[in-house]
């Protein structure tokens, strides 16, 4: 048993210095694992790598019980926690920008087709939860390759499954979350 998960562990059962040294542990690959996401110039403007995984660590650290049983799934719950923080970001600035409780007023700028947009990650959330429905292993290769940034093999031994099967999966999920976000396209 490797220190990180005799620490997890450790705080599963109480221990706060256990818990200290965990999160102190993983820190680094949280901190990886956001650079992965949002360390793309431009994706977002506001949230920031250690942002993000100060965030992760506050809804993570709310919860009386440690998830996971080793560091690699705490990894991947992780990986789901950064997703969802990222959505509730995007969403949050959405509706700022769209002047939140505030009476709308209309602004012709006169710059006709001009796009403003960020990332569809509101779309791209309601797929996931659609994906899960509808194929939940295939859900959970997008949480890890993508949100988690974990690579085929890695993906394969936590799931016990082959690269092969992995990459079956990632194609279909991918396939299944662009039609479902971009309903009107013709994959044939």
């Amino acid at each position: 048993m490797g220190e990180i998960t005799q620490l997890l562990d450790r705080a599963r059962h109480g221990d706060p210095a256990a818990r200290e040294r965990f999160f102190a542990s993983v820190y680094a690959e949280l901190d990886q694992l956001a650079r992965r996401k949002i360390g793309r110039p431009g994706r977002f403007t506001m949230l920031d790598a250690p942002g993000l995984v100060h965030e992760v660590y506050l809804r993570i650290a709310q919860q009386s019980d440690l998830p996971g049983n080793d560091r690699r799934s705490f990894l991947a719950y992780a990986s789901r926690v950064m997703r969802s923080v990222i959505i509730d970001y995007v969403r949050s600035r959405r509706a700022e920008r769209h002047g939140g409780d505030c009476d709308l007023v209309t602004l012709n700028t006169g710059i006709a087709g001009q796009s403003f947009q960020e990332p569809d990650l509101l779309a791209l959330g309601d797929a996931m939860e659609s994906l899960q429905r509808v194929d939940e292993r295939a859900h959970w290769v997008v949480e890890m390759r993508y949100f988690g940034g974990m690579e085929i093999e890695e993906i394969a031994e936590f799931l016990s499954i082959s690269p092969a099967t992995v990459k079956r999966d990632w194609q279909k999920a991918r396939a299944f979350l662009l039609q479902a976000i971009q309903p009107n396209l013709d994959l044939a």
